[in-house]
This record gives C-alpha cells, sequence and structure tokens, in this order.
C-alpha cells in the first residue's frame, strides 16, 4: 500500500507541478509593463560664431534615437530599466548622427538608462540605483532630461484639507557623480532637496529647490583642471493663467551662493557669473490625435549658474571637444527658444524647435553665438 500510495502522489506531483509553474509564469508576465520609443530628427545649424572670431562650418545632420525597457511591479515595490542608443561618454545626447562613427554600418553603441528599485508605502516614496532627475522642474536648462542621476531618493507626499493648497511634496537625496572609492565626502557628488507645492486646483505649483555639488571638475570626462563646489538655490513656479485654456506662464531663477572670489583657477571676469534666470510661455499639451503645443521662452544663465555638462546641450554647437569631451557647455549665454508640436496619433508627434542663442562674457576675444533648428518624429510603441 505504501508503494503505491508513494507512486500517486509522484504522478499528481507531476500533473500539478507544471500548473504550478505556468501560474507562475502567468503572474510574472501580468505583473511586467514594457515601454520603447523611436526618435528621428532633421537638423540644421548655421551662423555659429567660436570665440577666435571664426565661423563653424554650417551643419545639417540626420539622426536617431531607440529606447526600450521594462518594469516589474510588486505590491510595494518595482523594479525598471532601460536601455538606449548613444555615445556611452555623451550622457547629455543619446541621439546618433548617421554615418558619423558608425561608418561602413558597423555595429551601434548602447547602454543601460534606468536601473532601479523604488519601494511604496501610501505617501512614502524611495529608490535607489540609475533613475529620472526626482525634482521637480520646467525644463531642461538646469538638468538634461537625458542624464540620469544615481544614487538615493526619499520623498513624502502631505494631502491637505485646504481648499487652497492642493499637497505638499518634499523631496531629498543623495546622488553620486565619480566615486573616488574613498568615503563619501571625497566622491564627485550632488545632494538635493526641493518643497514642492500647488494651490488653487493644480493652477499655481511652486517648487524651492537647493542643490549641493561637491568637488566637480571644470572639464568633464577626466580632463579636469581643477574641482569647485556649487550651492544653488532655484526658485520655480508654473502658472495656469486662464482656467478653461491650457495657457501656461513659467519662470526659473537660479543663484549660486558659492564664493570664489579667492579661487584663482577662475578668470576674474566669471567668478561673480552665478545668477540664471528663465521666462516661459506655453499652450497646449501633446495629449491626444491631433493636440498642438506651442511655447516659447528667453533664457540667461551666467556661467555657474548650473554645471553645464549636467544641463542640456540642445540650443547650441558649444561642447568641450576641444579639451577632449564631447560633452555640451551650455551655460554663460542668453536666448530664446520657439516650440511647435502636434500630435499625428496617440503614439506618433512631430516638434520643430529653433533656438538662437548669444554668449554672455566671452572665453577669449569674441563672443561666441549660434542659431539651430530641428524638427523631431516620435514614436512610441
Amino acid at each position: 500500500v505504501g508503494s503505491n500510495l508513494k507512486k500517486l502522489l509522484y504522478i499528481l506531483a507531476l500533473l500539478i507541478f507544471p500548473v504550478n509553474i505556468n501560474a507562475q509564469i502567468d503572474s510574472l508576465i501580468s505583473r511586467l509593463s514594457f515601454e520603447a520609443d523611436f526618435r528621428f530628427r532633421i537638423e540644421q545649424d548655421w551662423d555659429s560664431k567660436k570665440s577666435d572670431g571664426s565661423f563653424r562650418v554650417d551643419r545639417t545632420r540626420l539622426r536617431y534615437r531607440l529606447r526600450a525597457g521594462a518594469t516589474y511591479k510588486g505590491k510595494w515595490y518595482e523594479v525598471g530599466f532601460r536601455i538606449r542608443t548613444g555615445n556611452p561618454i555623451k550622457q547629455q545626447d543619446p541621439q546618433l548622427t548617421l554615418g558619423d562613427g558608425n561608418k561602413e554600418f558597423s555595429t551601434l553603441p548602447i547602454g543601460i538608462e534606468k536601473a532601479y528599485f523604488q519601494g511604496k508605502w501610501k505617501t512614502f516614496i524611495f529608490w535607489l540605483g540609475k533613475n529620472n532627475f526626482p525634482f521637480e522642474k520646467n525644463n531642461e536648462l538646469f538638468w538634461s532630461d537625458n542624464v540620469y542621476p544615481e544614487g538615493v531618493t526619499i520623498e513624502n507626499n502631505f494631502n491637505t484639507n485646504s481648499n487652497i493648497i492642493d499637497n505638499i511634496n518634499l523631496k531629498g537625496g543623495h546622488y553620486i557623480i565619480a566615486t573616488s572609492n574613498k568615503s563619501f565626502d571625497k566622491d564627485s557628488y550632488f545632494q538635493g532637496f526641493q518643497i514642492s507645492t500647488s494651490f488653487f486646483d493644480k493652477r499655481i505649483s511652486l517648487f524651492p529647490s537647493f542643490y549641493y555639488f561637491k568637488n566637480i571638475p571644470d572639464i568633464p570626462d577626466g580632463n579636469d583642471n581643477f574641482y569647485i563646489n556649487y550651492s544653488i538655490l532655484h526658485i520655480g513656479t508654473k502658472f495656469k493663467i486662464l482656467k478653461d485654456i491650457p495657457l501656461y506662464s513659467e519662470f526659473d531663477y537660479y543663484k549660486n551662493l558659492q564664493d570664489y572670489t579667492g579661487n584663482d583657477s577662475i578668470p576674474n571676469n566669471l567668478k561673480n557669473q552665478k545668477s540664471g534666470l528663465v521666462f516661459g510661455l506655453k499652450y497646449g499639451k501633446l495629449k491626444n490625435k491631433k493636440d498642438w503645443m506651442f511655447s516659447t521662452s528667453y533664457t540667461k544663465l551666467q556661467k555657474f549658474s548650473a554645471v553645464d555638462f549636467l544641463a542640456q546641450n540642445d540650443w547650441a554647437r558649444w561642447d568641450y571637444s576641444s579639451s577632449g569631451s564631447p560633452d555640451g557647455r551650455l551655460t554663460n549665454f542668453n536666448g530664446i527658444e520657439l516650440v511647435a508640436g502636434y500630435k499625428i496619433s496617440g503614439k506618433i508627434s512631430l516638434k520643430m524647435k529653433y533656438y538662437f542663442v548669444e554668449q554672455l562674457i566671452p572665453l577669449t576675444s569674441n563672443k561666441e553665438n549660434g542659431s539651430r533648428i530641428r524638427l523631431d518624429l516620435d514614436v512610441k510603441f
């Protein structure tokens, strides 16, 4: 009897085990979500003067970007990652140029853009790893959307019972730019703290922030001459002008509180260049098919109002290539941006942007400038 019972249990296990495996697989798949997008860009640059007074050659480029990722969501946590095309040492720009660096149709450089673990309990959230810039912002002039910090973020959201204040959100984090393989205070890093809130049914948003950057090189990618610190206060606001019309005004003010007067490595005419401001006006959003969006903004960013190789590099062709780095250096300028966008379908959109910039303080004998226009086709899958 005992032998027959064992055989029966064995047969039942063989029959049930595949069912359990299939159930586990179905459960795993139900918790997974996938994303992918593709961008194709046409870009024209002209009238771009160098610091020596000569002009860069007018340039036309065809560019593209592909990204793909997945997220697994548990009851109180999620794990995610995303890969993208792009030069691995050019964090600001994941776009590749047709025929540039991949001659004779060689394979493409691909890197990991995001890899993180996130937990959430009621109103408290934290994440570890490499993820989106976690702090509220109006644009990419302080921090590029293509730069994904590595570190730890904590966040708590407070609901209010007020008829005026919608909610209050607190965020903070520590992010390592380059490890020293010593104690944390020797690393190149930044810390951020932000209080964000909205008023009157989200018609007004206010998000004051403070960012401390430690041991930041003057030139990225290991070609530095000296290191400096930044202590940047940011006041950001967004206001919906009319209740029933999607018309918004945006304002950002930056002030670096560090004193560079005693730093002999910084030229005297740049030591007090520590402020920045941005004014923007925006109409519409690209949410649904046939939606239109228009925006315009004016920017004036002094040299040390942001870390230039972590901010956007869209507005001009200025970079550190003469110092051995492909990264952009888009501070120390003022300029305008004009944008028009159209939603072709639920997953396809077109966006055209025009830029004109001029340098504030010349690095040598002449102010740099530049004009650029680009058309992006974005497709989500």
